[in-house]
This record gives C-alpha cells, sequence and structure tokens, in this order.
C-alpha cells in the first residue's frame, strides 16, 4: 500500500495545479508524499478531450513529482453528492491514507467546485465509519478519517483561512498549469473556440491572486486555504 502525506482530491484536471500546485511542490521538497485524484476527466471542457487531458494531468503530475495520480471518472457536471459517488471516493481515501486532504473551493464560479467539496467533505468524514464496507482489490479496506480537509481558493474571492509560502516553487507551479496545452492559452490552439481560461490575462489573474495572497504574509506569492474545522498550531511562533 503507498501511503500518502497529503492526497488532492479535486474535480477537473488542473483543478490541483491552480488551486495548489505550489503547497503541493513545496511539501514534495520537505520530503511528504503527495498525490492527486482526480475526480472527473473534466470531458465536458469546451477545447480538447478527455484523452487529451488525460495526457496532459499525466504531464503536470511528472513535473509535480507526484507519488501517484489516478482518476476517478465521475462523470462530470452531472456527478451529485450520492452515495455511489461517496463510496468511490471513500474507497480512495482508505487507499492512500493521507493525513490531509485538500479539495475544491466550498462555492465558485464552476457549480462542479462546490459540489465537490461537499462530496470529498463528507465522504472524508463517512471513510472514518468502519460499518461503512469498501473493497480495494478484492479486499475489504480499513476505515480512515484524514486529520484535516482544506480547500484551495479557485476563481471566486474567498478570505483565506491559512496562507502557504509557495514563491520558491511559483515557476514550477506555473509549468505544471501549462501543460495542459488544451485548456490554457497556447497559440497551437488558436483554432479552438477560446474560452475564459484560455486567454492569456487568466494566467495573469492566477499570479495577481497569488501576490496578494502573498502581500499578506510579507512573500512574493502564496496560495490560500480555508478549513470548516477551526486549526490550531503548537507554537505562536510558527505563525508569520
Amino acid at each position: 500500500m503507498l501511503k500518502l502525506d497529503i492526497l488532492v482530491l479535486s474535480v477537473h484536471p488542473d483543478d490541483a495545479e491552480l488551486g495548489c500546485g505550489g503547497t503541493i511542490l513545496k511539501h514534495i521538497a520537505k520530503g511528504k508524499t503527495v498525490g492527486i485524484v482526480d475526480l472527473t476527466r473534466g470531458e465536458l471542457g469546451t477545447r480538447g478531450s478527455a484523452e487529451i487531458r488525460d495526457k496532459e494531468a499525466a504531464e503536470a503530475g511528472r513535473i509535480l513529482g507526484l507519488a501517484v495520480r489516478e482518476n476517478l471518472a465521475i462523470p462530470d457536471g452531472f456527478f451529485e453528492n450520492t452515495r455511489e459517488y461517496q463510496l468511490k471516493v471513500i474507497a480512495a481515501i482508505r487507499k492512500y491514507q493521507p493525513e490531509i486532504i485538500i479539495t475544491n473551493a466550498y462555492h465558485d464560479r464552476h457549480p462542479d467546485h462546490g459540489r465537490a467539496n461537499k462530496l470529498v467533505e463528507e465522504s472524508s468524514f463517512l471513510s472514518g465509519l468502519r460499518k461503512i464496507e469498501t473493497t480495494d482489490s478484492g479486499k475489504i479496506q480499513e476505515a480512515w478519517r484524514p486529520k484535516q480537509v482544506l480547500h484551495f481558493i479557485q476563481d471566486n474571492y474567498i478570505k483565506p483561512d491559512i496562507l502557504v509560502d509557495v514563491t520558491d516553487y511559483w515557476n514550477t507551479k506555473v509549468e505544471s498549469i501549462m501543460a495542459y496545452g488544451s485548456q490554457f492559452y497556447n497559440p497551437e490552439w488558436d483554432d479552438e473556440p477560446q474560452t475564459y481560461i484560455s486567454s492569456p490575462e487568466f494566467i495573469r489573474v492566477v499570479e495577481a491572486r497569488a501576490r496578494e495572497f502573498g502581500k499578506s504574509i510579507n512573500v512574493k506569492f502564496a496560495e490560500g486555504f480555508t478549513s470548516r474545522k477551526i486549526l490550531g498550531v503548537d507554537s505562536l511562533f510558527d505563525l508569520k
């Protein structure tokens, strides 16, 4: 079994890179084991195809240095927070037994993001109930509940509960985002329909948000996270 320190459960391939790519890179550099499980293949995206997104996600995962990346192939756009999909997410959580889960924003411009947040939040709790049975390769899985569930911040502005300095990892984060050539600004895809995220301005907006968060803790770039749980620290000197 591959046990992860951090598991990112995000709804679309590229959400993790945009929302917490720097945090992923920083913790891997600190020796932590990090993986991503994408909930859907992003098959409803205006540009490209699910097969292209699969390849792009694999390349982005290589750039990030992930220990694992897989996809639950839940239907893009049409999933709900149902028992069927909760069991899929629970099985993924129990498979990797992460200490920390990171997922989508609790509300956002894209309705899939908020729905994914609720699905992952509830599944993270249910995963700790031993009377819910799931299997992996025919074997019954042990119950597992992560210590923390955090949500990255996406298109909508949400006041963060915590900020992570990602200055040293910013350029590699951007490289992982741009691995999705079908989705973000790429002159080779000029014949495809243009979208909100395919313009060069979109990446500038992502950078501006990171600079704004960074300014709050006196660094160049930061990523923001929220939590439904009150967060604590061992020492006041851990605070920036």
